[in-house]
């Protein structure tokens, strides 16, 4: 059997009772964090103007709000919410968000479906692995944001899993799902091109219509994994590694959540300069410059004047400026107002970054980097990290996830029922049906939507 039919294999016959009970509770937690970017997501004015324009009838709910659309349309505007605000987990093995790949599109999916917590949490964990496995496995080219790509591997799989697809099934989905995936810029994040919101939303559409073709009797090449990712959007695609421990390394036991509501590469810089604030006490007129020494990916973000959020939460210069001044680097920290403070841009001036290529060369296990604020006494502070927190090797206990996601999530839900809906989720794998999670986020929103068409 080739590696494209080990994983079909793998993720097509794998029983949800032989998974082990670390593997479904970490996707829990991993559902969980996502349903609160979603919320805290649907609540951006530009999300709710896209919602407005995306009219359907359809049973899968748009989280956040009482609204329901078509498992697509449903999966699309779930997907973006998730992606704006930047606060998605990911997996730093892939360099992406395999998460908000998955989760929607298998929520979308389910809904008035038969489906089991258990087996939902395993559709979830295997449409996962498999699609960050093929980030795994290949290297994009340098020009791509990786948002999009491999993703819709991610949804194609869960969907497939869902909906009962055989190991032959399944092998036609992960190999046309290849073809479905986006050609994306990555100068989109650097310039603030919020079209890049929309690539994970994307993908779980586009594994919701693979769900249909499978059952419809659509196929894909032979191997249109290994065709479209090692001679089309990359030269490389490595097949030992897309099919290396299957079923013992679990990819959603590597994930990393986020704090920090940025992209990933800003969050070494962001860790060092707490420590070094915890360590030290200075005031921000005291700063003469802040010198971040870093691995090269992150170095790319240095745009100290971003003209907009999205390239704000892609600046380490805005994002270690953002911080200082309002001391948290939270929702609240990453809003329009702040790009325009000029007290903020003022402070961003002063940062430079620089790569270090000892930490480049660290990658993709450890992310680092040093941060040094020199103060207008000659005073040099640094402080140092070689792993953001977070990070599988350093995680983040539960309760800081479960406060993370009620400040998102309270955006638009009633604090009670958020806490509900988190402990519905954290208790999903031994729920007979998904109708009562379904049931209380439809009624969770602190106001009723308007009428989806009068909305539109």
């Amino acid at each position: 059997m080739d590696s494209l039919g080990k994983v079909a294999d793998f993720a097509a016959n794998t029983v949800t009772a032989t998974i082990s009970g670390d593997v479904l509770s970490r996707t829990a937690l991993i559902l969980a964090d996502c349903i609160g970017a979603i919320v805290g997501g649907a609540a951006e004015p530009d999300v709710a103007a896209l919602r407005r324009r995306q009219v359907g009838t359809g049973p899968a709910l748009l989280i956040g709000t009482d609204q329901t659309r078509p498992a697509g349309m449903a999966a699309l505007l779930n997907g973006t919410a998730g992606t704006t605000l930047e606060m998605d987990e990911g997996n730093q093995f892939c360099k992406g968000h395999p998460g908000m790949h998955t989760v929607p599109a298998a929520l979308a999916v389910s809904a008035g479906r038969d489906v089991s917590g258990a087996d939902f949490l395993a559709a979830v964990a295997t449409g996962y692995d498999v699609g960050a496995r093929v980030g795994i496995a290949t290297r994009l080219r340098p020009s791509m944001h990786p948002h999009g790509t491999w993703g819709a591997i991610c949804a194609a799989t869960a969907v497939a899993r869902l909906q009962g697809a055989d190991a032959a099934q399944m092998r036609h989905a992960i190999s046309l799902s290849a073809s479905l995936g986006l050609s994306t810029s990555r100068r989109t994040m650097l310039e603030g091109g919020t079209v890049r919101n929309v690539f994970a939303g994307v993908s779980g559409q586009m594994g919701v219509l693979a769900g249909d073709m499978i059952a419809a009797g659509y196929t894909g090449d032979h191997d249109g994994v290994a065709q479209v990712f090692g001679h089309v959007v990359s030269d490389s695609f490595d097949s030992e590694a897309f099919a290396a421990d299957l079923g013992t390394r679990w990819e959603v036991s590597r994930n990393y959540f986020k704090m920090h509501s940025c992209c990933r590469y800003n969050h070494a810089a962001l860790d060092a300069l707490a420590m070094l604030r915890a360590a030290h006490r200075f005031d921000i007129d005291e700063i003469a410059g802040v010198v971040v020494e870093t691995y090269a990916l992150a170095v790319e973000l240095n745009d100290p004047a971003p003209k907009n959020v999205l390239a704000g939460k892609f600046s380490v210069p805005f994002a270690i400026a953002t911080a200082l001044v309002n001391g948290t680097t939270q929702v609240q920290s990453f809003t329009m107002p702040n790009v325009e403070n000029p007290e903020i841009l003022a402070l961003a001036q002063k940062v430079s970054v620089i790569e270090d290529r000892a930490m480049t060369a660290m990658l993709p296990h450890k992310r680092p980097a040093r941060v040094s604020v020199t103060l207008t006494d000659g005073r040099c502070l640094q402080a140092a990290t070689e792993t953001n927190r977070g990070d599988w090797s350093d995680p983040y206990p539960a309760t800081e996830i479960r406060e993370k996601y009620l400040s998102l999530t309270t955006r638009l839900w009633r604090e009670e029922a958020a806490i509900r809906i988190w402990d519905h989720v954290m208790a999903l794998a031994d729920a007979p049906s998904l109708d009562p999670l379904f049931s209380e986020m439809a009624q969770a929103p602190r106001e009723p939507s308007k009428d989806t068409q009068k909305d539109a």
